[in-house]
């Protein structure tokens, strides 16, 4: 099912009564999410993705704007008229329920032509368990399963009523490092096997890249950059994408382009044609340094982390007192008993944001 956003803005009456303005949390939403897919909405704490996404559910009712599902306008709909599936960060099992039991209690409450039989229901919950990988464990009840068994008991209610909108808010948050690796797996999985159009809201995001077809990134209220995972990565439109995607964070630098020549501090590290003249922050991917002896990168070091096949490279820069992150092979030499460490880069790791108004600067190399 395609969700079409138009101009979705939710505005919350503010806690002080003397200010009329009110808090945007969603301003003026445009997005198309095409049927099939799983979308990562993406954004730090406070950006408004959850509320994007109780809009979508139909449990907040937005300030202006239309939901489409498919050609039909949804934004005044009851959320259990809507054919979504929502799972929540806290799972919102009942506890003196089985599994079978929790699974089917949406399937209770169908009404009208959706009803089915009690062999029915029995039939679809027993599909939706065998899909999460908990169809051996229908007789436990929530207290006596993992955190990570639980979301797939979550999982399986939502999809249980064959909905046309998968809605995740934050459903692994809760669990520990491993667990979220395997359930966001699995997550994926599901997804394309039931082909249900997926929005996926976290703030890590390592998850939203790692299972999405494409991600929205947001920051108060508003939609910074739309693309596939690698390409929002590779090609950030303004400074705040830069920072946001990556681990180590991009290493941002106050640099000057003179004459198509970028400077940081008195070094020119790198041609930059087409570049205008100004004050800029260059940023360079923690994987766009290449050790060098005779690099115009000229760093203080101040040690190296051996991680398996790649090594950190911790060091300062004299023109900034910011710790700068370098990921290089582990078979790079690097002389640890040295005061500095020399880098040349990769043009295309590196970019340019004017520092006024943090939009990307481009450049040929």
């Amino acid at each position: 099912m395609k969700v079409v956003l138009k101009d979705l803005t939710k505005i919350f009456p503010s806690r002080n009564k003397k200010e009329k303005q009110g808090v945007t949390a969603v301003d003026h939403f445009n997005i198309e999410i095409p049927d099939g897919k799983l979308v990562g909405l993406l954004g730090p704490s406070g950006c408004g993705k959850s509320t994007a996404l109780n809009l979508i559910s139909g449990l907040e009712t937005p300030t202006e704007g239309k939901i489409f599902f498919g050609d039909v306008d949804v934004t005044d709909l009851p959320p259990e008229n809507r054919g979504v599936g929502l799972v929540f960060q806290n799972y919102a099992l009942y506890p003196h329920m089985t599994v079978r039991q929790n699974i089917m209690f949406p399937l209770e409450n169908l009404k009208g032509d959706a009803k089915l039989s009690k062999e029915q229901m029995e039939e679809r919950v027993q599909q939706a368990a065998d899909l999460v990988q908990i169809g051996t464990l229908m007789e436990r009840k929530p207290a006596e399963m993992s955190g990570g068994q639980q979301q797939r008991v979550a999982i399986a209610r939502a999809i249980v009523k064959y909905p046309d909108v998968l809605l995740l808010d934050e459903p692994l948050s809760n669990l520990d490092a491993r667990l979220r690796l395997q359930t966001r797996e699995e997550i994926r999985r599901i997804q394309r096997e039931t082909g249900i159009t997926t929005i996926f809201v976290t703030h890590d995001q390592e998850e939203a890249m790692s299972i999405s077809d494409f991600i929205i990134v947001m920051r108060s209220g508003r939609i910074h950059q739309v693309g596939k995972p690698q390409n929002v990565y590779d090609d950030p439109v303004d400074l705040f994408v830069a920072t946001f995607l990556g681990t180590p964070q991009i290493n941002v630098f106050e640099g000057e382009v003179k004459d198509e020549k970028l400077f940081i501090g008195d070094a020119e590290i790198l041609d930059v044609k087409g570049a205008r003249n100004g004050k800029v922050w260059a940023c360079i991917r923690p994987e766009g340094f290449i050790p060098d002896p005779k690099g115009p990168l000229v760093c203080h070091l101040n040690g190296v982390e051996v991680m398996g096949r790649d090594s950190s490279v911790v060091a300062t820069h004299p023109a900034d007192t910011a710790i700068i992150r370098a990921i290089v092979s582990s078979e790079s030499e690097i002389d640890k008993a040295l005061d500095t460490v020399s880098f040349s880069l990769k043009p295309y790791k590196v970019h340019l944001f004017d520092r006024e108004t943090e939009e990307r600067i481009r450049f040929d190399y």
